[in-house]
């Protein structure tokens, strides 16, 4: 085990348990920051005794942030929501003021690696709130320190996701399976694992200071196609119905005061803009990684939506 320290914040995440994962591999010792670090402990097994250690840590806290970056060699920033609350309100807090914290404060204690993640297709023309506070949180994070790495992946699958585990779990009981917009957004599903690799390779290479990496998997599916994907693994039938934006948003307007919203109005306006690598983007190739398929992964999973879960033989 080295000495090099990295500070990751929200470390006990779907994405930020992969990281940590990977860089204990690697001999990094890890601050493993999170608003509830007792929610952190799993991670401690993930290295050696030592290694990993949970940190009590909110990006919307300057104090905390600067304990838990001091004398850190590397900070990784994956804290993000999804739910962006009254006014988008939490938008702000964590993917712009909180970026922008977390950037300028590695920056005055002499950090010399920051990885940012954001996500793809970000844009300014987006009417969703997510995207433009991950853009405005892009632009504040390189203000303050400009040699930071953005990795901006497309959607993430594995073991632990929100997406495919999601729209699995809802096709065990509905009978009717609804495609946004007509379920023609594209995305490219990319493995969490292969995101976590790309994180360790921003701060191995001396090319990625400075760099925006697009992380999209080898694959260009639409929503449709993941659903039929979904449904195949699981070994349902399941009918598809196409619902208007308007139609959706509307419906998700109620959804969206529930604690754990399915969905909210903002995901549905999220699904107006793809989420697919841009022409002539660097990305994975240029980290030296060959992002895994979805079909190759997901089956892994999923299987355990089956009838019978396990003993349920996959179907052809």
């Amino acid at each position: 085990m080295s000495q090099r320290i990295v500070t990751i914040f929200g470390a006990s995440g779907f994405l930020g348990r992969h990281i940590v994962r990977a860089l204990a591999k690697d001999g990094w010792r890890i601050r493993a920051c999170s608003r509830r670090p007792h929610l952190a402990e799993f991670l401690r097994p993930y290295g050696m005794v030592g290694q990993i250690q949970p940190f009590k840590a909110d990006v919307t806290d300057e104090n905390a942030v600067r304990r838990a970056v001091l004398g850190a060699d590397a900070v990784i920033n994956l804290a993000g929501v999804l739910n962006g609350g009254f006014g988008g309100k939490r938008f702000t807090a964590t993917h712009e003021e909180g970026a922008a914290t977390v950037a300028r404060i590695a920056a005055e204690c002499g950090v010399t690696r920051l990885v940012h993640v954001s996500a793809l297709g970000v844009s300014a023309e987006s009417k969703a709130r997510y995207a433009a506070s991950k853009l405005a949180g892009e632009a504040a994070v390189r203000a303050a320190f400009p040699t930071a790495t953005i990795l901006r992946p497309s959607v993430v699958f594995g073991p632990e996701d929100q997406f495919f585990n999601r729209f699995a779990n809802m096709a065990r009981y509905a009978w009717v399976l609804p495609l946004i917009g007509g379920g023609e957004t594209k995305f490219q599903p990319v493995f969490v694992s292969d995101v976590a690799d790309a994180a360790k390779a921003a701060l191995a290479r001396a090319d990625a200071a400075g760099t925006i990496y697009e992380l999209g998997g080898p694959e260009v599916l639409s929503f449709r196609q993941i659903l039929e994907m979904i449904v195949k693994v699981t070994g349902r039938r399941r009918l598809f119905a196409p619902v208007p934006f308007g139609l959706a948003k509307l419906g998700a307007w109620p959804a969206a005061l529930l604690p754990n919203p399915p969905i909210t109005p903002d995901q549905v306006e999220m699904l107006k803009s793809d989420s697919i690598v841009s022409e002539g983007a660097k990305g994975f190739a240029e980290l030296g990684i060959s992002p895994e398929a979805p079909e190759a992964i997901v089956p892994s999973y999923l299987w355990r939506f089956r009838r019978t879960g396990q003993f349920e033989p996959a179907p052809q």
